[in-house]
C-alpha cells in the first residue's frame, strides 16, 4: 500500500512509478495487487494441468503393458538390453514401467504445487521459497518419462494375426448390433433373446448368422447384418480416429 514511500513522497503516484519500473525498465508484467511475493497461482495451474496430462500418459503406460502382456504388441528386441536378471529371452516392456514410475514421482511433486503454492500464510509466508526449488525436479521427471514412452513406442510391433484371430473367436460382440436393429423393427425381448444365445456360451459366425436369419426384420436388414463380423463392427471409429 506504498505507507513509507507516501510518508516521505505524498505527492508522487507511487503506484504508476511501480508500473513504470516494472513494465518498461525491467521488461515484466504488471501485478497490480499483491503481498511481498508475485501470487503462485499461475505456477499452481501449470503445473495442475501438466499433471493432468502425465495421468493421461501413465494411463496410456499401463494400457500399453497390458496390450504387450497380451501380445497384442510385440517388442522389437534391443542389442544389449537386458530383459530379465533370470530369464535372457524376456523382452520386458520397461519403457513404459520406467514412464509410469517417473510421471508417478513428477505428480507427486506438482499436487504439491497445486495445494501448496496458493496459500501464503497471513501472506507473509515465505515457505513458498523451499517449493519453487523443486520446479526442476517434477520436470524432470517428466522429461524422462516422455523420452520413455516415446523409446518404448519406437520397438512396438503390431501382432495383427493374433488380433484377427481372437476376435474371430468372439462373435458375441455382434449381439449389441443385432439387438440394436431387433430393436428398430419392433422385435420384442431383443436384449432377453441375444441373452439366451451368447451368455456363457461359445458362439461362432454360424450360430450368429443362423440367429440373424430367423429374425422378424426386413431381409435387406439380415443381408447387412449377416455381412457384419466382429473385424468390420467398427462404426465411425477410423473416421473419429484420423480426425484428431
Amino acid at each position: 500500500n506504498y505507507n513509507a514511500h507516501l510518508s516521505a513522497y505524498p505527492h508522487v503516484d507511487w503506484m504508476r512509478v511501480a508500473e513504470d519500473f516494472v513494465t518498461q525498465d525491467l521488461g515484466l508484467a504488471w501485478s497490480k495487487y499483491v503481498t511481498q511475493i508475485e501470487p503462485h497461482d499461475f505456477i499452481g495451474e501449470l503445473f495442475s494441468a501438466l499433471g493432468s496430462f502425465n495421468s493421461v500418459l501413465i494411463d496410456m503406460d499401463r494400457d500399453m503393458w497390458g496390450y504387450i502382456s497380451l501380445n497384442y504388441f510385440k517388442q522389437r528386441a534391443v542389442k544389449g538390453e537386458i530383459g530379465s536378471s533370470t530369464m535372457p529371452h524376456k523382452v520386458n516392456p520397461i519403457d513404459f514401467e520406467n514412464s509410469e514410475g517417473n510421471l508417478g514421482i513428477a505428480n507427486a511433486i506438482f499436487g504439491h504445487f497445486a495445494t501448496k503454492l496458493p496459500i501464503s500464510r497471513f501472506q507473509r509466508d515465505l515457505s513458498d521459497s523451499t517449493v519453487l526449488r523443486s520446479i526442476g525436479v517434477g520436470a524432470a521427471h517428466s522429461l524422462i518419462a516422455y523420452k520413455a514412452t516415446v523409446a518404448g513406442l519406437s520397438k512396438l510391433e503390431v501382432n495383427s494375426q493374433l488380433m484377427l484371430d481372437e476376435l474371430d473367436n468372439h462373435w458375441e460382440v455382434l449381439a449389441e448390433p443385432v439387438q440394436t436393429v431387433m430393436r428398430r423393427y419392433g422385435v420384442e425381448q431383443p436384449y432377453e433373446k441375444l441373452k439366451d444365445l451368447t451368455r456363457g456360451k461359445g458362439i461362432d459366425a454360424e450360430r450368429m448368422k443362423e440367429f440373424i436369419g430367423s429374425l422378424d426384420i426386413p431381409e435387406d436388414e439380415k443381408i447387412r447384418l449377416m455381412h457384419l463380423t466382429p473385424m468390420t463392427y467398427l462404426g465411425n471409429a477410423e473416421e473419429q480416429a484420423k480426425a484428431i
